[in-house]
């Protein structure tokens, strides 16, 4: 049901994004604490307790040892974005491939404990939101890449995992969530979201 939300909310995506020409081109979407939980358990514990559902592959990833949690707290600044913002123009984009202009424009992966942290910190999500978390996958115990979507589908809010192979084909309305280093942070006096020429 969630994966035919997604796909619904995706089609029905309505105006044309400008591409972006750095990190430095689009304001921060959102801050949220890691490094608030002594251990990945706790960090569960603390989604059941806010009523935040968790799907099968995103809970095979919170218990692997590839999971961990910062050690201290520290502030994170994130970035919204689709891959037609980074560029593409074509209907669908390889995960490598996003991956690689994102980090070409100055974004950075983002840890994995942001995908539940931002899950615990973000109760207003819209309904119809999917939030893919641009960070290294993690695989699930039968070796599966997986990577994680922090997404309202109707039914709640929930923590999913989806495929994490370079090779998986992303829809290019659909929203990543970058990290970016407070170095790189936004000119005020460019424009968000200005149209340029992409780098090469």
């Amino acid at each position: 049901m969630l994966q035919n939300q997604l796909k619904l909310t995706i089609r029905s995506a309505q105006a044309p994004q400008l591409p972006i020409e750095s990190a430095r081109d689009i304001a921060t979407w959102k801050t949220i604490a890691i490094g608030t939980f002594a251990d990945s358990i706790r960090l569960r514990n603390e989604l059941d307790r806010m009523g935040c559902n968790v799907g099968g592959q995103a809970a095979e990833i919170l218990a692997r040892s590839a999971f961990t949690v910062g050690a201290h707290k520290i502030d994170v600044d994130l970035i919204a974005v689709t891959p037609a913002q980074l560029g593409f123009t074509s209907d669908t984009v390889t995960l490598a491939n996003v991956y690689a202009r994102a980090r070409q424009l100055g974004f950075e992966l983002a840890a994995a404990e942001v995908g539940p942290q931002l899950r615990i910190q973000y109760l207003d999500q819209p309904m119809g939101e999917f939030l893919i978390i641009g960070m290294e996958p993690i695989t699930t115990w039968s070796g599966e890449p997986i990577i994680l979507n922090v997404a309202n589908g109707g039914a709640g809010l929930i923590l999913i995992g989806q495929d994490g192979r370079a090779t998986a084909e992303i829809h290019v309305a659909s929203r990543f969530v970058f990290a970016r280093s407070r170095q790189s942070a936004p000119n005020p006096q460019l424009v968000v979201g200005a149209a340029g020429r992409l780098p090469p």
